[in-house]
């Protein structure tokens, strides 16, 4: 009888130790406090009215790499990491579109709430036709080239350019082997030979080939609004040069 007290004495210990030790726990994970640094969200760039905007177009089944070209280039701080231009994406709708690629891109503004913009980058996408039939796409570059230092298009974007009428009797470039139909269907346009032309400027237009062609408009119209010296420092920072020196 003894021995028993003994074990239920024991037991007893055991099971408040158990107890115990048990409560102490979530007074240790109350103590792993998140660090306030939080690295997904410390490097946004705020909104800044005083700064240029560029705005970029998008809508279902555009070219991503068309969209992602400009704000890498104007994305990027100067040297001493001021930021000096607002990018912010821009769709029909608040709803998250779809790229060809497959992606998922949310906008920043619609149509409707969209700031003021000094220049406004219209991509493209494989099939255009959806989009030179959109008024609403349509109206809205009307409205925007109203304000805008430049209006840029990169790839078949130059059908929306020539569909709103906002370019007539300037110089533009399309896809390589788009140009002969967008002059007929456009023929207040004086397209560029797509073959030999890559990228040209006239006046407040600007456009390309697409593709990775539109780095190029995107740093033409950098080096334009800033300096030849910030626009160096941008190659620099995105490794121009080892792809123009890269070798198999």
């Amino acid at each position: 009888m003894k021995n028993f007290s003994i074990i239920i004495i024991l037991v007893f210990a055991i099971i408040t130790v158990r107890c115990n030790s048990g409560k102490s726990k979530p007074d240790k994970k109350v103590e792993q406090v998140v660090s306030p640094s939080d690295t997904l969200t410390k490097h946004l760039k705020p909104f800044n009215p005083e700064l240029p905007t560029i705005g970029l177009l998008m809508f279902n089944g555009v070219l991503q790499g068309e969209v992602i070209a400009t704000s890498d280039v104007f994305g990027k701080s100067n040297k001493e990491g001021k930021q000096l231009f607002n990018v912010v994406a821009i769709a029909e709708t608040a709803k998250p579109i779809t790229t060809e690629e497959g992606m998922h891109f949310v906008p920043d503004y619609t149509f409707d709430n969209c700031p003021k913009l000094t220049a406004l980058f219209v991509p493209s996408a494989y099939d255009m036709y959806a989009q030179v039939h959109n008024d609403k796409i349509v109206d809205f570059i009307k409205t925007k080239n109203q304000e805008t230092q430049f209006t840029v298009s990169n790839c078949a974007g130059a059908n929306l350019i020539g569909k709103s009428g906002i370019a007539d009797g300037h110089k533009i470039v399309t896809w390589i082997g788009g140009g002969v139909q967008l002059q007929k269907d456009y023929p207040n346009l004086k397209v560029q030979n797509d073959s030999l032309v890559t990228f040209v400027k006239d006046g407040k237009f600007l456009s390309s080939n697409g593709n990775l062609a539109s780095y190029i408009s995107a740093l033409e119209l950098l080096e334009t609004m800033t300096s030849t010296e910030h626009r160096k420092f941008v190659e620099s920072y995105l490794y121009l040069n080892q792809l123009k020196n890269w070798e198999k």
